[in-house]
């Protein structure tokens, strides 16, 4: 079976490296690797690969970095790989169905996808996010047979996973992206074997979307309760991260802890109730958030309690959020 890959981020490298090393025979052939082209990061903006591009050229794997698939070229350069299966996993790119026409349909399946929920709950660009963002009780990872709509092909193949109560959407990547390297191996396996694979339909009640995040929906509003301000911390953890304002600046929040304290009469969104040891307590909602690590402009991330040893002085009744020019 010869496999195309089309990913970009660590997400998919770690399904590409599955794929390379599954099995007692040293893993599936993978001829080509398609993934974004390199962009500017950090400071100095200098030009990045990809993770997905630094694992196929350190295994001998050729890259391939269309901007797109809109041109009769970029679809030849595809279909001259002549692959069985294209695998693809947070490639960043809608495939027209003209791309998805081109590998040969082996067992029937030409184009898997390995997406981070259970569908048809959270079909798009940011299913982890949205997740933990709703409070859902648990998500997984879906292989399914691409078609033209967005995430709306049959699915092959779920696994499920409880979402942890104080898990961020860093730690639960982590955590689907080795399911979804196992599940597609799994998939791969049986497809190879000559094995029969249902594709189920997706029922059509339950669809939800996955928008992609926003640095202004990452904003903390304090008149939410406790729950759902926590939850935003989480979900936002380790991009774009949660954040706030505090006499003109902009503060990322990017841990927090629910404290069981007495409802505060007559306190303010956003107001400091204490600002001493791990916590710095914050009234919301008609209830009390403990923010336990922050980031200052500049600065790098700190526990709260380093802040306050540091000379961090905020004031009890001060609020945060309160800055409209930031």
């Amino acid at each position: 079976m010869k496999i195309v890959f089309a990913g970009t981020p660590d997400f998919a490298a770690i399904a590409l490296n599955g794929l390379l090393n599954a099995g007692p025979k040293g893993g599936f052939e993978v001829i080509a690797a398609y993934t974004q082209p390199d962009r500017p990061a950090g400071r100095g903006m200098k030009l990045h690969a990809s993770a997905v591009k630094i694992l196929a050229l350190a295994s001998g794997i050729p890259v391939f970095q269309p901007l797109n698939f809109k041109t009769p070229e970029a679809r030849a350069e595809l279909a001259a790989l002549d692959a069985d299966v294209l695998v693809v996993a947070a490639y960043g790119l809608i495939l027209p169905q003209a791309v998805l026409d081109i590998p040969r349909k082996v067992a029937g399946f030409g184009c898997l996808n390995i997406h981070a929920s259970l569908l048809p709950r959270w079909r798009g660009a940011a299913p982890i996010h949205r997740a933990i963002l709703a409070g859902d009780a648990k998500t997984g990872v879906a292989i399914m047979q691409m078609e033209a709509g967005l995430d709306t092909g049959p699915v092959m193949l779920e696994t499920f996973t409880a979402i942890g109560t104080r898990e961020t959407t860093g730690q639960l990547h982590d955590r689907l992206a080795i399911l979804g390297a196992e599940a597609i191996v799994h998939v791969l396996t049986r497809l190879a074997r000559g094995d029969e694979v249902a594709a189920c339909t997706q029922p059509p009640k339950g669809v939800s979307y996955a928008h992609k995040v926003t640095v202004d929906e990452a904003r903390i509003d304090w008149a939410a309760n406790a729950v759902d301000v926590d939850r935003k911390i989480r979900a936002f953890n380790p991009s774009p991260g949660a954040w706030t304002t505090w006499r003109g600046e902009k503060l990322k929040i990017w841990a927090s802890t629910l404290v069981p304290v007495p409802s505060c009469v007559g306190s303010e969104a956003g107001a400091i109730l204490a600002a001493e040891g791990e916590h710095l307590l914050v009234y919301c909602g008609a209830s009390v958030i403990g923010i336990t690590e922050i980031q200052r402009p500049g600065g790098k991330r700190m526990l709260v309690s380093a802040w306050l040893a540091g000379g961090g002085h905020p004031a009890v009744g001060e609020r945060l959020g309160v800055d409209s020019d930031v």
